[in-house]
């Protein structure tokens, strides 16, 4: 899950290459809704062992509503602290 800041908006995905995926995101190569909106600091992911549970997973998350998806994420970091340095 990116954010463009602190319960800002928020755009969830799904790739087999979490850190490429989001420097792509970072450096604005991901044309469309990340961009346009400057959705690029990474405050919530999972690693999933199968693809077919990670989409489920996607899936779920998007159709929460975005209260559930803030307290996802401010349960494991108030502060809304980039995730990203931990990827690589």
């Amino acid at each position: 899950m990116l954010a463009s800041q602190p319960r800002g908006t928020l755009y969830i995905g799904v790739t087999s290459d979490l850190p490429g995926r989001v420097w792509q995101h970072r450096q604005g190569y991901v044309d469309g809704f990340t961009r346009r909106y400057h959705v690029h600091t990474l405050v919530w992911y999972e690693v999933h062992a199968v693809m077919d549970s990670a989409i489920l997973r996607e899936k779920a998350l998007k159709a929460w509503k975005r209260v559930w998806k803030i307290r996802l994420i401010e349960d494991a970091s108030p502060i809304w602290r980039d995730l990203y340095p931990d990827i690589l």
